[in-house]
């Protein structure tokens, strides 16, 4: 990053087939620390079908293939060069488009200048949503317990209908993307959605990642907690952004077929090197702090604020681990009895651990400021029966479909599209990189 950051030390990188899941979770999930997992890949089948043989034992992006068993009505592109808000300026365009586009940069079609202001990645497209019935990967066992992608093969993301929309509900449908972009394609330095675990698969290509620790995430902020630093290459102000200069980062270079495993709460960015939820609450509630006085619904507001902002608020968090709450102590129940075969301590153990971390999380959250007696009395009658409406939810034909998932997760008999993960589960990323 042309010595604008301060590295401080490498991601470790270890034989994921070697390793156990206890010690991931010992050594990876508990500490919170990003690591970069080998030798998970090679039955994969998006490795063989996606790709083609390249120089070396490289392997380069088979794009035909894309455009000929693919065919997307449309795919969201992100335009590199141009910033919106936060973000980089999305586009909508056809797979076809974007091959054409990328091929056209490949053969020399633009000349620098445009070539430079025309880098489009495509991001965020969930194909796994899309084709359900091509199965693409196989989920390492360390990301296979994902709660939020099984909670939304199900679930809509939003109970309030002030909140939701269709277009937002199908953006949050699931979290299981594929990423394609060529050299000089990138991400804005950021925290994954909902501070959620996430990993990343590289078919092809290499990208370098730079990670920085939750307990340095305040030094990317201006002084007001309100923006941070988009774009680790710019020249950052020292005047905006007073504590950057003492940010310390780890970096990583992620090779092919090669599996990252990105903790919460680390702020990263991404770039592509080869031509082949309460922080968030308290944010968006600081920053309307000014209108209390006037605002009949003040926490409301906040809520929808939250909503717009991260995807998900208070309520819809809660509504989401009630039913994984309910539905861990029903499969704590059968797996206990007797005539069940797949009894299993390990299994029972890993529910009642479920429910612990679910316990201390409700607890926490039943301290804050949305869920006083007050504002649980103005919240919509949707969200109120589908946190605590116990037999309704029983009745849900989105909560058996949960159940069901959740039970084949316990057997061992895992759906093909059992998740790229996320929350207190994770979040997957696919990558085909040039």
């Amino acid at each position: 990053m042309d010595g604008r950051v301060k590295v401080v030390g490498q991601v470790e990188c270890v034989d994921g087939a070697s390793l156990t899941y206890a010690e991931f979770v010992d050594r990876f999930m508990a500490p919170n620390r990003p690591v970069v997992l080998t030798g998970l890949t090679a039955s994969w089948r998006a490795c063989e079908d996606w790709t083609l043989p390249g120089p070396g034992d490289r392997r380069r992006p088979d794009l035909s293939f894309f455009a000929r068993n693919f065919p997307s009505p449309l795919v969201q592109v992100a335009d590199c060069s141009s910033r919106e808000f936060t973000d980089q300026k999305r586009l909508e365009m056809s797979m076809q488009e974007f091959i054409d586009h990328w091929v056209g940069d490949a053969h020399g079609g633009s000349s620098a200048g445009d070539r430079e202001s025309s880098l489009l990645y495509l991001k965020d497209w969930h194909f796994v949503k899309e084709y359900p019935d091509y199965v693409a990967y196989t989920t390492p066992t360390f990301f296979v317990d994902d709660w939020l992608n099984m909670y939304l093969d199900s679930h809509p993301i939003h109970r309030d209908s002030d909140i939701a929309n269709h277009k937002n509900e199908i953006n949050c449908s699931d979290y299981r993307f594929v990423y394609m972009g060529e050299k000089g394609t990138w991400t804005p330095l950021h925290a994954d959605v909902f501070r959620s675990y996430s990993w990343s698969a590289n078919i092809c290509g290499r990208k370098q990642w730079l990670f920085l620790p939750p307990s340095q995430s305040h030094r990317v902020f201006d002084r007001y907690m309100r923006s941070s630093v988009y774009n680790l290459n710019d020249d950052v102000s020292e005047k905006l952004f007073p504590e950057f200069n003492k940010t310390e980062w780890l970096e990583c270079i992620q090779e092919q077929n090669e599996i990252i495993f990105v903790p919460s709460g680390w702020y990263h960015q991404v770039h592509n090197l080869w031509n082949l939820l309460y922080e968030d609450y308290k944010v968006a509630k600081e920053y309307i702090e000014d209108i209390r006085d006037i605002c009949d619904d003040f926490e409301g507001l906040c809520q929808r604020n939250l909503a717009a902002n991260t995807g998900m608020n208070f309520y819809d968090f809660f509504i989401f681990i009630v039913r994984f709450a309910l539905a861990n102590v029903i499969e704590l129940y059968h797996v206990q009895q007797p005539e069940v075969a797949t009894f299993s301590t390990e299994t029972a153990h890993h529910f009642v651990y479920n429910l612990k971390s679910i316990r201390n999380v409700a607890s926490k959250m039943l301290t804050t400021e949305a869920f006083t007696t007050e504002n649980l009395r103005s919240i919509s009658e949707d969200n109120r029966n589908a946190f605590s409406n116990v037999k309704q939810i029983l009745e849900e034909e989105s909560f058996r479909r949960l159940l069901v998932i959740l039970s084949k997760w316990k057997v061992k008999r895992l759906h093909p599209f059992v998740a790229i993960g996320l929350f207190n589960s994770s979040m997957q990323k696919m990558s085909l990189r040039m």
